[in-house]
Formats: C-alpha cells, sequence, structure tokens
C-alpha cells in the first residue's frame, strides 16, 4: 500500500476540519479510559495532547479536570477551532513526527491520531514520546489490533490507518522505559477501540 494517503492526512484534515467537528461524536466514549490515564496523575498535572485536532472532546474533558493542557496538530484549521473553544491553553501547530517541544510532560496523549502515521513512523514516534516524558509519565494512545493497513474515508477522501502487532508495541515501550498499565485490544466498551495505557518506570 502506498504511504501518500499518511502523507496527505494533515492535508486531508484541513480540508474538511468543519466536516469532522460535525461528526466527531462528543458523546466521549472514551471517558472510562480518561479516567483511568487521570488516575495516574499528579493533579494540575501537565498533559501534552498529541494529534488533538480542534480540542473536542477530549481535550475540554481534561482541561475540565483542571490540567494544564498543550495541545499539538499539524493542521491549522484543527488548531484555530481549539485556540477559539479553549483560549486559555497552549496549542501549537507541529507535525507529531517533528515533535521537539524541548520540554516534559506528566500526561501524554495521542488518541486516534497516532494511529494515521505509517508503520516506520510510528516507530520513530517512541524515541518522541520518551523526549517529552520523566520518570512515573503516563501514556495512552490508540492503534489497530494487529500489523497492518487500512483505509477508512473523510468526506469521500481515503483516510490512512496503520499499526504494528501487539508485541511490538510492548518492546518499543519496553525500550523507552514504559511499563504496560492496561492494554485492551477491540475494546467493546469503548466502540472497538484498541487502548494502550503505560507509564514511565521511576
Amino acid at each position: 500500500m502506498s504511504n501518500k494517503s499518511a502523507e496527505e492526512i494533515l492535508a486531508l484534515y484541513q480540508r474538511h476540519a468543519a466536516a469532522f467537528a460535525e461528526q466527531r461524536s462528543r458523546a466521549l466514549f472514551e471517558k472510562r479510559w480518561l479516567e483511568k490515564f487521570t488516575a495516574r496523575l499528579p493533579s494540575q498535572a501537565r498533559i501534552v495532547d498529541i494529534g488533538c485536532g480542534n480540542g473536542h472532546p477530549i481535550a475540554g474533558w481534561l482541561i475540565a479536570q483542571g490540567f494544564q493542557l498543550t495541545g499539538v496538530d499539524g493542521a491549522p484549521a484543527m488548531i484555530d477551532r481549539a485556540r477559539e473553544a479553549f483560549p486559555q491553553q497552549r496549542w501549537l501547530l507541529q507535525d507529531m513526527r517533528q515533535l521537539a517541544l524541548g520540554e516534559t510532560f506528566d500526561g501524554l496523549i495521542a488518541w486516534d491520531s497516532f494511529f494515521h502515521l505509517t508503520r516506520d513512523d510510528q516507530r520513530q514516534m517512541f524515541h518522541r514520546f520518551k523526549q517529552h516524558s520523566h520518570a512515573g509519565s503516563v501514556l495512552m494512545f490508540t492503534s489497530g489490533p494487529e500489523e497492518g493497513e487500512a483505509l477508512g474515508q473523510l468526506e469521500g477522501e481515503t483516510l490512512y490507518h496503520a499499526s504494528l502487532a501487539p508485541q511490538t508495541y510492548r518492546a518499543l515501550l519496553s525500550e523507552i522505559g514504559f511499563v504496560v498499565v492496561e492494554v485492551v485490544l477491540n475494546d467493546a466498551h469503548c466502540t472497538g477501540h484498541s487502548v494502550w495505557l503505560a507509564q514511565r518506570q521511576r
């Protein structure tokens, strides 16, 4: 499968930011996992939302819990919407593949974003997770249930997804000092998402 679709993801979200905002569920089906993530964080923790989109609903929920949020996304239209909705937070326009903020965070989340990268780019992201974490930092991301690539659609255009094998994610997390706290593949209680929760060893 060509990587062309993966390279065009940001342009796709830029073109269809308004449609995405209308279609993205705000039912917060992710809440159970968000609660598991935040339960491991100190109060007023600093969180980086990698691939934050327009800030709804995940960043908004985290902000409402009193956390200090930095949102990162590579589509200007998404960042503009997030800034408009939550002007008191920090929103940065940056492709996650070049993430280099020069600081660490108590929590790192990449929900329904990291899985748009090619498998090679996903492997490289673990170095960036390490660079932006410290002892005790919590990481949560979504993946596919097995290694492979899949194509979806957004407004009739191809939407690329990829995943590594579960054992590969475990190995990559171990290499950067993270221990898997919980993983559920095809979680029936979270619309079939495959979710990873890990914490960096102290």
